[in-house]
């Protein structure tokens, strides 16, 4: 772990300085929020949520680590989570239960600091039934972005938690491990958040966040390379693993999640 810390640091202290990202823009009104429905607040066990976004009418796509209990280490049943698709203001545009979760077959539940169990933190969702409204367009998955490109994320978080943000430009300053390091701006509650590229005018998804990262003079988002895990996690779907909703899940040896730190002047982990 210090080794895969250092090496965090020595990255850090390689990166370009931090460009004119713009600003977050809560989606307050339809207008605003038109073409980012199928981004949502999940909503878990009435404990808190995390940021999804819907990648076909069945399915959505988040962080691991959303799937466990923060306090137990034990993963959540399912159907104690409910998608809100476009949540603003106390209503959503489609409501619908989770039948089915699959996290990463490698993602390890508290180990987040190891750069490469981050790189795993991925999970789909399979929904109760399908969304199919005309306003609510899942969004594809696009090729991994390359340092340097620029980048947008729709997020919820908790100061922001009852209407969406869109920071519609940030940098993708590294990528190491399977792990971009980007500038844009998350909190708690945007872990799961679709990051984006926007070239060409369409949306494709191209990360998602998965913690980000504290140092003195800074902080970051940390997001995952998407292409690996999602093949992984879509051969467990293929074979019928995961965990239903209703029949209970599997309780995994972990160690209580929290913050992780180096000596000081070192990087935080932290789970957004």
């Amino acid at each position: 772990m210090r080794r895969i810390l250092s090496a965090f640091a020595l990255l850090w202290a390689a990166l370009p300085a931090l460009a004119q990202d713009t600003d977050l823009r809560a989606l307050e009104t339809l207008d605003a929020a038109r073409g980012w429905e199928a981004v949502g607040r999940l909503d878990i066990a009435g404990k808190g949520f995390c940021t999804a976004a819907l990648i076909d009418e069945t399915t959505l796509l988040t962080a691991a680590h959303c799937l466990y209990d923060r306090q137990t280490g034990e993963r959540i049943d399912p159907s104690r989570m409910e998608f809100r698709a476009g949540f603003r203001d106390g209503r959503a545009l489609a409501y619908r239960d989770i039948r089915r979760a699959v996290a990463h077959p490698g993602y390890v539940f508290g180990a987040s600091a190891d750069m490469a169990n981050l790189g795993r933190d991925v999970a789909l969702l399979e929904l109760s039934q399908p969304i199919r409204h005309t306003g609510i367009l899942p969004f594809p998955v696009g090729l991994s972005p390359r340092e340097g490109d620029p980048v947008g994320i729709v997020s919820y978080a908790e100061e922001r938690s009852e209407r969406p943000s869109l920071q519609e430009s940030c940098d993708v300053l590294g990528r190491q491990d399977g792990i971009y390091v980007m500038s844009c701006d998350v909190n708690f509650g945007s872990s799961g958040a679709p990051v984006f590229s926007l070239s060409g005018g369409v949306a494709q998804i191209v990360s998602l966040v998965s913690a980000k990262a504290e140092l003195e003079d800074g902080r970051v988002a940390l997001g995952v390379d998407l292409e690996a895990p999602l093949a992984a996690i879509r051969a467990e779907m293929a074979a019928g693993r995961g965990t239903v909703s209703g029949v209970g899940a599997s309780t995994f040896r972990t160690v209580r999640p929290g913050e992780t730190s180096t000596a000081e002047g070192g990087p935080k982990f932290i789970r957004p």
